[in-house]
């Protein structure tokens, strides 16, 4: 790999005896001399250091090449050119790595003028465990690890949901932790209704006919639905011929849920096992991408995506760009169905497959049960991109009204509302959500843990109980440090996530608190405002706040009221619900866990001998000794942790 610039003299020579578009089109035809005819991957930096576009090339020199006649390329590039002021390369060995480092630079560095896909949020999956001697079945989301089973991925998680009470029906899988299991002492609840086959407790199954359960449900999560099926229904023969009536009802009912999970696949060509669709609908300057996921020869729904930056380019290209970048994170299926003939049909493959580690089949249908799928799609692609049109025309108003009240130069692209949420200072969390022309971004939200303010000793660094500025000023400190950081790494480049509003919840305290940090750091360019319930706190009533202003007060039917009431309204949930997800951790975890060398066997042997932690934490060394599987060692070990002087 190599890495070239042109030096800062260079530049403003070139930049003193040029116009704008040939200046850059000069700058650009410097780096000609050196490039190699090799592939690889180009970017475009403005005079900022900002990285403009990112590229790649089956040929460097000649690519780059292109941009040195403007006059033959787009408004749109044309524009691009003008504003380089530089160029960085990369070289690669085959022009799939170029494509696939392409997409991962455009991830991460979201350029200007670059086809970006803005909706990064993960798919849900069903796990099925194997580091344990009774596997489980959940629902998971992020990395895969190591120790298990990935299926899917699924469209949305009312999908899984659905997938894993199949699951529960028709297989007994237990879905308890390790930890719940580990401390059962009889069935739980599942088991009496025939959702689980009860291996917490000795006698319910063994472990070769659990084992037996779980290779039936991963052949099921494969598509051989119909072969398990009809197992089922010579065995509930069997039993039924044999008068066991109670075997033969429970295994009537698991054939009941095989066959409502076959009726309730709408769109399902048996020829169909692991593929994706995708189609793309472009109209009046926008565009959208339908997913459709089907794994084991079921669908496992839909996700609709929208690329931004994309108003002047045509179907392919757009098409392309989204293949690069979906798949950059996601992992691509054995085949992928497209609604557009891409022109570089054969290098996409062959980048999905070493994305993949395997063969990965690129088609563009035109005919069959294929060719159905795919319309199929790009209707669905047609009547999300209609609702997005009307709603983003509607919040596109809305946030010029909002502009017009707050004395903005300019709508804002990106607003952030910040709100904390706690009881009496316990388990305080702060909140982000994130708005702009689209509606709610909520890949962009934040959550934060915070630390000192959560403290409800009071004088405890400096906080009080329940002290929300004290916790405002952290959340905002923790976020706009890293964003500065952010910027220092990118040589002062500010990214797409560079906020033009904060709406604060909270009237002239709060403000003064975000005003303060932001004077701290040095940031003068983020406009602030804060947000307040009027008399007895009821909506309709709201003030807002700004600077140097008597706050501002809104009709209780003015659109723009309640444009800012529903992005407070979702801070408030998104911080609520954050908070009781931390509250009911803690109220979930016992002090036992906490003890190094104290598994899931020894808590179970001290609860049942001590009947509660609290109990176990008040007991003498004698007592703890006396407790089944509780060695001398252990039971000192036991007995320091709690006794240790603080």
């Amino acid at each position: 790999m190599s890495k070239a610039t042109l030096p800062p003299e260079a530049i403003t020579d070139l930049a003193a005896n040029a116009g704008a578009a040939d200046t850059g089109a000069h700058i650009i035809a410097q780096y000609l001399k050196t490039l190699p005819a090799k592939p690889g991957v180009y970017r475009m930096l403005g005079a900022d250091g900002r990285v403009l576009y990112v590229g790649k090339a089956k040929v460097l020199k000649n690519r780059v090449a292109s941009y040195t006649k403007p006059e033959r390329l787009s408004v749109r590039i044309q524009r691009m050119v003008a504003q380089t002021a530089s160029m960085e390369f990369v070289t690669t060995h085959t022009e799939a790595e170029a494509l696939l480092l392409e997409a991962n630079l455009i991830k991460k560095l979201a350029p200007r003028y670059n086809i970006l896909l803005r909706d990064d949020k993960s798919f849900p999956e069903i796990l099925l465990t194997k580091d344990h001697a009774f596997p489980r079945v959940l629902k998971h989301r992020g990395a895969h690890k190591p120790g298990g089973e990935y299926f899917g991925p699924f469209a949305s998680g009312w999908a899984v949901n659905e997938t894993l009470t199949i699951l529960q029906r028709a297989f007994l899988l237990r879905t308890c932790t390790d930890s719940i299991f580990a401390s059962r002492t009889r069935p739980c609840l599942l088991y009496q209704i025939k959702r689980c086959s009860g291996p917490c407790v000795e006698g319910k199954v063994s472990k070769e006919g659990y084992n037996a359960l779980v290779d039936e449900a991963r052949q099921f999560l494969a598509g051989k639905s119909q072969d398990i099926q009809k197992r089922l229904a010579a065995e509930m023969q069997a039993a039924s011929d044999a008068q066991d009536y109670e075997q033969a009802a429970l295994l009537r009912d698991r054939i009941r849920a095989l066959t409502q999970v076959q009726q309730h696949q709408d769109i399902n060509p048996g020829t169909l096992k692991d593929a994706d669709v995708v189609a793309l609908h472009q109209k009046g300057g926008l565009n959208c991408v339908q997913v459709f996921f089907f794994r084991g020869g079921r669908n496992y729904g839909n996700r609709a995506f929208f690329p931004t930056q994309a108003q002047d380019e045509d179907a392919t290209a757009v098409l392309e760009a989204f293949l690069g970048q979906f798949y950059a994170k996601h992992p691509p299926p054995g085949e992928v169905l497209l609604s557009h003939a891409i022109p570089n049909l054969g290098l996409v493959a062959d980048a999905l497959a070493v994305r993949a580690g395997r063969k990965v089949k690129l088609t563009h249908p035109v005919r069959g049960d294929r060719l159905n799928l795919v319309h199929h799609a790009l209707d669905n692609a047609r009547e999300a991109l209609a609702r997005r049109s009307a709603e983003r025309v509607s919040q596109e108003r809305m946030l010029d009204e909002l502009a017009e009240l707050l004395g903005m130069d300019h709508p804002p692209r990106r607003v952030e509302v910040y709100d904390n949420s706690h009881i009496s200072g316990t388990n305080a969390v702060g909140a982000m959500i994130v708005a702009g022309p689209d509606g709610f971004m909520k890949n962009a939200y934040r959550k934060f843990n915070i630390r000192g303010a959560s403290n409800a000793e009071a004088g405890v660094d400096g906080y009080q109980p329940g002290d929300d500025y004290a916790m405002m000023r952290e959340v905002l400190s923790r976020r706009f440090k890293r964003a500065l950081k952010d910027v220092e790494e990118n040589d002062g480049a500010r990214g797409a996530d560079w906020p033009d509003l904060l709406l604060i919840d909270g009237g002239l305290g709060q403000l003064g608190v975000a005003l303060e940090v932001l004077a701290e750091l040095g940031i003068e360019d983020v406009v602030v405002a804060g947000v307040a319930k009027g008399e007895d706190r009821n909506a309709g009533r709201e003030r807002i706040f700004l600077p140097g202003q008597a706050p501002k007060s809104l009709g209780e039917r003015d659109p723009v009221l309640y444009f800012i009431q529903r992005l407070r309204d979702e801070a408030h949930r998104f911080a609520i619900g954050t908070h009781r997800g931390r509250r009911a951790a803690t109220q979930t975890h016992s002090k036992l866990d906490d003890i190094p060398s104290i598994g899931a066997k020894r808590k179970k042997a001290l609860l049942h001998h001590f009947g509660s932690a609290k109990a176990v934490q008040e007991a003498g060394l004698a007592d703890l000794e006396a407790a089944d599987g509780i060695s001398k060692s252990i039971a000192k070990q036991i007995y320091d942790w709690f006794n240790a002087e603080s």
